[in-house]
């Protein structure tokens, strides 16, 4: 009987063993497929990317103000369009973060079960809308109100430029808007994966609900919310049919009421006619909007780390 039950359980180790194995096969080969996109796109863009700086030269494109590919001398400078990506994400953070941690707080710890029913859905639905929508809304709503804003201010101006509310402000409004879903479901799990004990020791020692949101919940669920902030950060970096709208799509310095153009805006509305030289720059701008992704997520997930020791 012991024989038996002793063949028994070695068998039932060993089909335990091969599931394992075969789950552990499973996991690697999905992660070996991830790791292969990434190095794909990576040697894809720099294959393609790095020759028009070799005939260009790095600083005439990084540093260069003056974009002419159709010139009998061509210009590809893109300084303006780096920088444009660079102040209108950063605009659309400092906008859409706050809103969007304080909008997950109010979920996870504030508002009622019958708001935060309705609440919830509401911003789920906000991120399944696609980008080109939020474009159309900007040009069909937003546009107008930026173009009696700019008639209401430089109606005296000999100078300005009249965009017809095409402009960086536009498209930071659309951006910043775009990125609430993302930061506020995750702000909202964040919260809600902390250890209930944390918030009750908090009241326990005599803090007001509020107090306890802010001087120990927030602390406690920073990574998961620096998360969602990485997350916002690339979504407004690698949008682009909803910028191409409501930004103008012109190369100038990124002031509030200029027409601009983003990196991303920069590909979509020229690769489709860009032959040879142009289209080579064209990739290039492609491999520097994925550097500075691939830098902030490096920045962002150390500074993640730091904090979750």
């Amino acid at each position: 009987m012991k024989k038996a039950e002793q063949i028994h359980s070695s068998l039932t180790n060993r089909k335990k063993t091969a599931g394992e194995w075969v789950t552990h096969v499973v996991f690697a080969l999905c992660a070996s497929f991830t790791i292969l996109a990434v190095a794909s796109i990576t040697i894809y863009l720099v294959g393609n990317g790095t020759p028009a700086l070799s005939q260009v030269g790095i600083k005439e494109i990084l540093f260069g103000t003056s974009w002419k590919p159709a010139a009998a001398e061509p210009q590809f400078g893109i300084f303006y369009v780096i920088l444009t990506s660079l102040v209108g994400t950063a605009m659309a953070i400092l906008l859409g973060v706050p809103i969007g941690i304080l909008t997950g707080v109010f979920l996870a710890e504030v508002a009622p079960k019958k708001i935060a029913a309705i609440v919830k859905p509401a911003v789920e639905l906000l991120a399944g809308i696609p980008s080109v929508i939020y474009g159309l809304l900007g040009v069909m709503i937003l546009n107008p109100v930026m173009y009696r804003l700019e008639l209401l201010l430089f109606k005296d101006s000999d100078t300005h430029q009249f965009t017809g509310g095409a402009n960086l402000l536009s498209a930071v409004l659309v951006l910043a808007i775009m990125i609430l879903p993302t930061v506020i479901n995750m702000s909202e799990t964040a919260l809600k994966a902390v250890d209930p004990k944390l918030k009750s020791a908090s009241m326990a020692l005599g803090a007001s609900h509020m107090e306890t949101i802010f001087k120990v919940l927030l602390p406690a669920a920073k990574s998961g919310i620096l998360a969602g902030v990485v997350l916002g950060i690339g979504r407004a970096l690698g949008e682009a049919m909803a910028i191409t709208l409501v930004s103008g799509s012109s190369v100038n310095l990124p002031l509030p009421f200029n027409s601009v153009r983003f990196l991303t805006t920069a590909i979509v509305s020229e690769m489709g006619y860009a032959g040879d030289l142009h289209r080579q720059v064209l990739f290039t701008i492609g491999l520097i909007l994925f550097v500075f992704i691939m830098l902030i997520n490096i920045v962002l997930e150390k500074v993640i780390r730091r904090d979750g020791r």
